[in-house]
């Protein structure tokens, strides 16, 4: 899937592929997270299902006012619990698959909000 939307001097996601995700020109393996300025390309969050605030630090730290969480090619819905903590810190949290997250996260950054990412793209298991 080719995702087109030109910021300038913004982080933008310019494709998507099972496994892998291209943010500007350069291709991720895994999961990351990413805001128009900050790509981290080592996220170590293993599941979307026991994702927890902890998870969510370097997303935090990057001051956003939205946090899209793409939890892969299906939706997994986090704990209460997790919204409740960012409700607190007055930053919304958005939960959706990888690919759609991908896109709404484009058009946030082409509109100048303060939003991070925090994709989890796992390759498929082998086998």
């Amino acid at each position: 899937m080719q995702l087109n939307r030109e910021v300038s001097a913004a982080n933008v996601i310019r494709a998507w592929e099972s496994g892998r995700i291209r943010v500007g020109e350069t291709w991720v393996s895994g999961n990351l997270i990413v805001s128009a300025q900050t790509l981290v390309d080592d996220w170590s969050a293993a599941d979307p299902g026991k994702l927890g605030i902890d998870d969510l630090a370097a997303a935090i730290e990057l001051d956003p006012e939205i946090i899209l969480v793409g939890t892969g090619e299906a939706v997994v819905l986090p704990d209460v619990d997790l919204i409740a903590a960012l409700a607190d810190r007055e930053i919304g949290l958005e939960i959706m698959t990888t690919p759609a997250a991908c896109r709404t996260y484009n058009v946030l950054v082409h509109e100048q909000r303060r939003v991070v990412a925090a994709l989890f793209n796992t390759p498929p298991s082998s086998g």
